[in-house]
């Protein structure tokens, strides 16, 4: 260990990972002659040259060690560098990393926190946005909320809520549109899209109608929170969630056009934890939480 030159290992390992000097030296911030006497040193201490001219588009190409000795050095910095992010990032036992997605987080979870933070005051609940599953093996996150079609497998999944979906719109653009107050009259509107798949518009018109509703026409948002952000716009009619939607609802920024109409979604969020044997109690009481917000 005392003989092994890590300076160089690291700026090889840069070197290897983004095949050029040039971008390595980009990435620790150095300059390029830093990183080619890094190199020279490296094949120095060897006795074995580590790379050669490449022949094709790239400017640097590795030899048979050179290869060996910068998967080995990239796998090695890349587990060194996740022991330390977990040693730095190590929690409390009240500390509870929640997972969830963006709209979620936005517009359910993120005004209901002060409600938890003033029943359970020990607890910090940091909240993480990603709308990865996978995550969850890696033991950071410690309970995730989802949205979708689960369980999921290899993972602790517990239905959470149902939804409901329907029409929403501004006010403005209601009284624009002539007032529209039947399903029928949908099909004269612009309709805004959801990427969400359980929040389509093939969905309402295969429950609600009209059977002849246009659904490939008008734009489409890559969140729920952008899409109710541009129907209170007034830039078309918006199928909403109605857990997202609610506030703005009760609020008058946005309106029912067809009233109470409107199509359930059941187990429409989920609980996910990785799986174990063992639920810290910080963690069990922002589900237990999480179930009373819900059923509230």
């Amino acid at each position: 260990m005392r003989d092994l030159p890590l300076n160089a290992l690291r700026a090889f390992a840069s070197v290897y990972a983004h095949g050029g000097i040039r971008a390595a030296a980009r990435e620790l911030g150095v300059a390029h002659s830093s990183i080619s006497r890094h190199l020279k040193e490296l094949e120095a201490w060897t006795g074995t040259p580590l790379t050669r001219e490449s022949t094709g588009r790239r400017g640097l190409a590795f030899t048979q060690q050179g290869e060996a000795l910068g998967k080995a050095t990239l796998a090695g910095l890349r587990e060194i560098t996740h022991a330390a992010d977990a040693v730095r990032e190590a929690r409390s036992a009240t500390s509870v990393v929640l997972s969830t997605t963006p709209s979620f987080a936005a517009r359910w979870l993120l005004p209901r926190l002060p409600a938890l933070e003033a029943t359970h005051p020990d607890l910090e609940v940091s909240v993480i946005v990603d709308q990865k599953l996978s995550d969850l093996d890696g033991g950071a996150i410690d309970v995730a909320v989802r949205i979708g079609k689960g369980p999921w497998p290899g993972l602790d999944c517990e239905p959470l809520m149902d939804d409901a979906l329907y029409p929403v719109m501004s006010p403005a653009f209601w009284q624009k549109s002539r007032r529209p107050a039947k399903p029928a009259q949908l099909a004269r509107l612009r309709l805004l899209h959801d990427r969400d798949p359980q929040a389509a518009w093939a969905v309402w018109r295969d429950a609600c109608g009209p059977p002849g509703l246009d659904v490939r026409a008008g734009p489409r948002f890559a969140s729920s929170d952008i899409l109710l952000r541009a129907a209170m716009q007034g830039q078309g009619v918006a199928l909403a969630r109605h857990r997202l939607a609610s506030d703005d609802v009760a609020a008058g920024a946005l309106l029912r056009p067809l009233g109470a109409l409107s199509v359930t979604i059941a187990e429409a969020y989920w609980i996910v934890r990785p799986r174990q044997t063992d639920v810290r109690p910080a963690v069990a009481a922002v589900i237990d939480w999480l179930k009373e917000q819900a059923h509230a």
